[in-house]
């Protein structure tokens, strides 16, 4: 029918770097939309190169290769009525810029850059690209012979519809390019994404692409990037949207390893009419007229509560009620997907895991058992090696077993006591003061172990440590710190316990269940100290360094918030004041003994994680250096544990 476009979203399969390959799968795209009768079709931010080449955006090779591979692409629509958006990076001026490229029957119609560069977090776009805000009015490119005009305010015109273009962040800031292009005349805008997943994110994402169409009264065509992208911190998981008017009418399957195509019918005739309705529409300031009017407020006098009226949360990284299953499910979906990403690209023949018995290493297992499914691989080239030593109890050592055996996977037992005594034989250390060297030296014979086995069977070392190991650096240095890809990096011990308990509660098999069960109640413990008389754990943990509970709160609040120890401590307080059913009590002395504790570590263990290896970002909070944190490794506490001493001076704390 006339009154309706037909749209399409495409998230193809992608090789970071490899613009042939690129360009091979969007020319496949190509020729589907147009058997697929569509006007249009929008393909992921930066596809032709991928978005995560990082500072191979700066190399002349991987630019050139990438203008080659439009040339290519742009051939490929002569003669074929579809109109086609592919994300590049573009030099222009000596500057850089993250571009969409409009192109229809062997035509390149224009160009148009990011106005918004994210450098926050996650995210250092500004590394690399430059805004369209630097960009002389009407600046054009030459390209091929074809003088092309270059602007975030181009409005493409065809004889039924009108639209315009954003890309990704352009969306998410508080005056986005494509509200004013609809106040223009664009009618439809298509957004070219490489938004990462992370829990949480794709409900907002959602609700933003409903929300802009319905201000903006358009259709809105929002692809992202998926499988194929770098996981070494992030995930990317296709996620396509079509929306019109405030509703969604379309979307992908995310996290599937296979490329991803939408369509659907934008009504334009009866957004036309929504516009001529609603006349608030048109009377509207434009974003570009706006200026900011401040207003004075006289200031009221602050005076300090002795309690919050309002409830804190005890567990900030584990949600409630049926939230928490959907956030575990999306979880193992990442850490899934990233891992089926790095074995797909390594050509690893396995995947090699350390197994314990303890929850770190159980949930690891539990990831790569769902990877392999989801690549269809037998488990059998899951490699779990059990590396009992002087602290194994029965207890770990035989869940070990019976989790992989359960789990379907080839079995390794190799024992760390004659290396590790010949080691200290060697060093002339003493076995008997189970000191440092006693207890580094287990860790690091168990992760020789593992990259040489992983040499031998051509695997992967898939690392076990979480987020919460790493923020107090509870790791041996070029130990258990160490891996080819660390699946659990960025989840908190807290969330790690909730993980295994959901698979345990969802697995049909019932001694695999009771398996899991009795590893969450198993005191967590390196057992790098032989076991009492009756054979029961000596070392834990949590009598070491402090409670888990209390340490991702400080780790939530410390490092999302930016919060100072007076304020983490007082919201600690009121978190752990015996009123939440779902968390102990803690006493004030005690949460300022464990706060005091965590800053102390995290400064002095940042050398650990300047250097960790690969692993997915899975929510708001990560320690990955090439992520959300970047810190100093010779950074001094001495300003944060000052102001723990002064809280020392309230008696409560004593």
């Amino acid at each position: 029918m006339e009154d309706f476009i037909k749209v399409a979203a495409a998230t193809p399969k992608v090789k970071v770097a490899d613009c042939t390959y690129n360009q091979e799968q969007l020319i496949a795209v190509v020729r589907r939309a147009e058997a697929e009768g569509c006007d249009a079709v929008c393909c992921p931010e930066l596809c032709l190169t991928a978005y995560t080449c990082q500072d191979l955006f700066q190399q002349d090779l991987l630019l050139k290769q990438s203008l080659q591979a439009l040339t290519g692409l742009r051939a490929a629509t002569k003669g074929l009525r579809v109109i086609v958006l592919v994300g590049l990076p573009l030099q222009l001026r000596g500057r850089l810029f993250n571009c969409a490229a409009v192109i229809c029957d062997g035509h390149i119609y224009g160009i148009v850059p990011k106005s918004y560069i994210p450098n926050y977090r996650e995210f250092y776009e500004a590394r690399w690209f430059s805004s369209a805000f630097s960009l002389e009015k009407d600046a054009t490119i030459t390209l091929e012979g074809e003088m092309i005009p270059v602007s975030a305010g181009l409005i493409f015109q065809t004889p039924c519809f009108s639209f315009g273009v954003e890309i990704c962040e352009d969306l998410w800031a508080p005056q986005p390019p494509s509200t004013y292009l609809a106040q223009q005349g664009a009618e439809i805008i298509f957004n070219l994404s490489a938004s990462n997943e992370l829990t949480g994110k794709h409900a907002y994402r959602r609700a933003l692409v409903a929300g802009q169409s319905a201000r903006c009264h358009c259709g809105y065509i929002y692809a992202g990037a998926g499988f194929g992208e770098s996981t070494q911190d992030l995930v990317f998981s296709g996620a396509d949207l079509i929306a019109e008017n405030g509703k969604i009418i379309a979307e992908s399957q995310r996290y599937t390893l296979d490329a991803q195509f939408i369509f659907s019918d934008i009504d334009v005739v009866q957004l036309r009419h929504e516009r001529m309705v609603n006349t608030s529409f048109h009377t509207s300031p434009q974003p570009h007229t706006l200026a900011p009017t401040i207003i004075a407020l006289p200031q009221r006098n602050s005076e300090t509560k002795a309690t919050l009226l309002r409830s804190v949360n005890p567990l900030p990284f584990v949600p409630e009620g049926d939230e928490l299953a959907d956030r575990c499910e999306e979880i193992l979906h990442i850490q899934s997907l990233s891992l089926a990403q790095r074995l797909q690209h390594t050509n690893a023949k396995t995947a090699v895991v350390g197994i314990s018995g303890g929850l770190d290493s159980t949930l690891a297992l539990l990831v790569c058992t769902r990877t392999f499914d989801l690549l269809g691989r037998d488990r059998a080239d899951i490699v779990g090696i059990t590396m009992p030593g002087f602290g194994t109890t029965d207890r770990t050592y035989n869940n070990a077993l019976k989790l992989m055996k359960g789990l379907g996977i080839t079995i390794r037992e190799i024992s760390i006591r004659a290396a590790c005594e010949q080691h200290f034989k060697d060093l002339g250390a003493d076995m008997a003061s189970h000191d440092v060297v006693y207890e580094n030296g287990q860790a690091r014979e168990r992760t020789q172990i593992l990259m040489d086995g992983a040499n031998q069977m051509g695997g992967l070392v898939i690392g076990t440590g979480d987020l919460s190991e790493l923020a107090l650096g509870w790791a041996t240095y070029n130990g258990d710190h160490m891996s080819m890809y660390g699946v659990n990096a960025s989840i908190p011990k807290t969330l790690v316990r909730h993980l295994v308990a959901y698979v345990a509660q969802h697995t049909a098999d019932d001694e695999i269940s009771a398996t899991l069960m009795d590893v969450l109640d198993t005191p967590i413990s390196p057992e790098l100290i032989p076991a009492d008389k009756d054979g029961q754990i000596v070392q834990k943990t949590e009598d070491l360094v402090g409670p888990y509970e209390l340490h991702d709160f400080f780790l939530y609040h410390f490092l999302h918030n930016g919060s100072r120890p007076s304020k983490v401590f007082n919201l600690a307080c009121a978190a752990f004041d015996g009123n939440n059913p779902r968390v102990a009590q803690f006493q004030p002395a005690v949460i300022l003994k464990w706060l005091r504790t965590f800053l102390r570590r995290f400064f002095t263990q940042q050398f650990k994680r300047s250097c960790l290896p690969d692993g997915p970002m899975v929510g708001s909070c990560s320690l990955s250096p090439r992520g959300l944190w970047r810190m100093p490794s010779d950074a001094t506490a001495t300003d944060w544990l000052k102001e723990c001493d002064s809280l020392t001076q309230n008696p409560a704390t004593r």
